[in-house]
């Protein structure tokens, strides 16, 4: 019976774990980075009318070049002109009746209630004869610097609103280039304090501190330098990034407009500290038997985990800080460390990876 019977089936070696995987990397301080940029004006705004009115003159269209204190717009000041008129007539009778009541009330000849009276009347028409003055030079719009009219709302002869958007003027000269930073650079950047990153600190020595060079898709091979100007402290809400801003002269080459886009190389060796700072997912650090952090690391040549002690730090978020045990570049495991062990055969997870319905669950049909 027993030379009969079949040899038994041989054992299934057991499967890999599938896990996904994070690169560390310890090495910002010493690397260009590259970020796509916009181009703002430095310099810019959309200019109105202070009171309301028809247009009789728009002598600017878009593209124009006009100089500081130069006419953009003129409404009809014919309204604000008779009024004039009429404040001035109003003021100078007050004026001469308060003036009387100054030489009256000194013998007794008027109350202190009639002169009291006067003195008010007169203090409102001064006030409304500048008011007056005021709307007659509100009806000229000026440049208030020299820039080029981007862009022009309305046409000649028009009635327009009080506050109401004319033309919107920018200075090309002096450029704005925008970038938008990681949150794990902004971290390695900030290790020594938020206030190492203020605004203040870096105007210093921006230029030692940050070395920015900008360049243009039609022209590869000029770079121009940067000067940094400002960096935001708060995230962006939706792209969880921090707007950093430098400024450029315009290039003598070629004209740079802004809405235009440049790519940007930063060398971040004079911010990061020489001891730069390695974060990893908190879900990768994992505690031993005696309850040390350790990590898993990956090795793809065997295709095995081993675990590695590491001293850990600051928690920012769903992040935390590695002082030591990491070099930087390692693979470690970020997803699924919990299940593994020393020696454990894993497989990359694919980042788009979904649960695959068996095939007896794919025909049952659902119940109407």
């Amino acid at each position: 019976m027993a030379a009969c019977s079949e040899p038994p089936p041989p054992q299934e070696s057991a499967a890999a774990r599938p896990v996904k995987l994070f690169t560390v990397d310890t090495s910002l301080g010493a690397e260009i980075r590259q970020f796509p940029a916009t181009i703002e004006a430095a310099t810019q705004a959309e200019l109105s009318f202070r009171v309301a009115g028809q247009l009789e003159a728009l002598p600017v269209r878009e593209g124009d070049v006009v100089e500081a204190q130069q006419i953009v717009a003129q409404l009809d000041a014919t309204d604000f002109n008779n009024t004039l008129e009429d404040r001035e007539a109003v003021f100078e009778n007050t004026q001469r009746n308060f003036n009387r009541a100054g030489e009256l009330i000194g013998s007794g000849s008027i109350s202190q209630l009639d002169y009291d009276r006067m003195e008010a009347d007169f203090r409102s028409a001064r006030a409304a004869l500048a008011q007056a003055k005021a709307n007659v030079s509100y009806a000229t719009l000026r440049a208030p610097f020299t820039g080029r009219i981007a862009r022009r709302y309305v046409d000649n002869f028009e009635e327009v609103r009080a506050k109401q958007s004319i033309v919107y003027l920018q200075d090309t000269e002096l450029l704005d280039v925008i970038i938008a930073m990681p949150e794990s650079v902004i971290r390695s950047v900030t290790s020594g304090g938020e206030d190492e990153l203020s605004n203040a600190n870096i105007e210093e020595s921006s230029a030692e501190r940050v070395r920015a060079m900008a360049s243009f898709d039609n022209r590869p091979n000029i770079s121009y330098a940067l000067q940094i100007k400002e960096i935001a402290t708060r995230a962006d809400p939706d792209t969880q990034t921090f707007a950093m801003r430098f400024s450029m002269p315009q290039p003598d080459e070629f004209t740079v407009l802004p809405g235009m886009t440049a790519q940007v190389e930063l060398d971040f060796s004079g911010l990061v500290p020489s001891d730069a700072v390695t974060w990893v997912p908190a879900r990768a650090v994992q505690a031993d038997a005696a309850l040390s952090p350790r990590v898993f690391v990956f090795d793809e040549a065997t295709m095995q985990v081993r675990s590695l002690s590491i001293e850990t730090g600051r928690v920012s978020g769903d992040m935390i800080e590695v002082l030591s045990g990491l070099s930087g570049g390692e693979e470690i495991v970020a997803v699924g460390a919990s299940y593994l062990s020393d020696g454990m055969r894993v497989t990359r997870m694919a980042g788009g990876e979904q649960a695959i319905p068996r095939e007896a669950a794919a025909n049952v049909s659902m119940p109407l």
